[in-house]
């Protein structure tokens, strides 16, 4: 990526990042803009970018714009990564794993540790409350 593309993407995530954050204009933004946060496969460091996403039953879907100018995305490749997820004001932790939708998309999904402890308690309590209790 050449030095000026790279600045104007630098210049449009402070952007995204001040919006996501600012108090009056965050909760706008927030149903469809988060903060992920993630450790650098090669570099080890950690790393928080804004992104477009779209929440899912499993968790959260972010369908990454222009992927061949970007690299974040391919730290979720071939097994997944960990991720942490900003949504509804606290850091959801995760597992993210990308793959090459078409030649032009990637698809970045993100299964949520929280998401999937909830599922499970929803199910037992569905289970629970569909026992017939016995009179004798």
């Amino acid at each position: 990526m050449s030095n000026a593309v790279r600045t104007v993407v630098n210049r449009i995530n402070a952007f995204n990042m001040a919006w996501h954050s600012s108090p009056r204009f965050g909760r706008l933004v927030r149903p469809w803009l988060t903060v992920i946060t993630y450790t650098g496969r090669r570099s080890g460091r950690t790393f928080s970018t804004p992104v477009a996403y779209a929440r899912t039953a499993a968790g959260v879907r972010i369908d990454v714009a222009m992927p061949d100018a970007k690299t974040w995305w391919r730290n979720f490749t071939g097994e997944g990564a960990p991720i942490s997820v900003r949504l509804d004001g606290e850091q959801q932790v995760g597992h993210a794993l990308a793959r090459r939708a078409s030649r032009r998309r990637v698809v970045v999904e993100v299964s949520l540790r929280g998401q999937q402890k909830a599922d499970r308690c929803l199910d037992a309590s569905i289970a629970a409350s569909s026992e017939v209790p016995t009179v004798t």
